[in-house]
């Protein structure tokens, strides 16, 4: 097991943290966009199709943009907003998976 420099997780701790950008109305829609609607679905059972078509009401926009930042500005985000399903499927014909780039 490799030893760590005390030294340097110090360093880590004195930097100053990131700031978040907010959301906006725009931004959200623009990332909601570039989503292949055919992509599996994750824990809530929601596919991409089916937010992007709550996500044409306005009013569902807003409140999703709002809660978001509340969620920055409070410097909290939710467990379940960090939930996700993945699957991992290997490349045909290869003689080991010793590397993420393998599949």
């Amino acid at each position: 097991m490799q030893e760590v420099d005390i030294h340097v997780l110090d360093e880590i701790l004195r930097k100053p943290a990131k700031e978040w950008n907010l959301f906006s109305k725009q931004k959200l829609i623009d990332i909601l966009e570039k989503y292949n609607n055919l992509s599996a679905l994750g824990p809530d059972k929601l596919t991409w199709s089916h937010i992007k078509s709550i996500m044409r009401d306005n009013n569902c926009v807003l409140k999703f943009v709002d809660i978001a930042n509340i969620c920055i500005n409070l410097g909290h985000w939710p467990s379940h907003f960090k939930m996700s399903t993945t699957i991992v499927i290997p490349k045909p014909n290869k003689s080991t998976y010793n590397s993420p780039k393998l599949y």
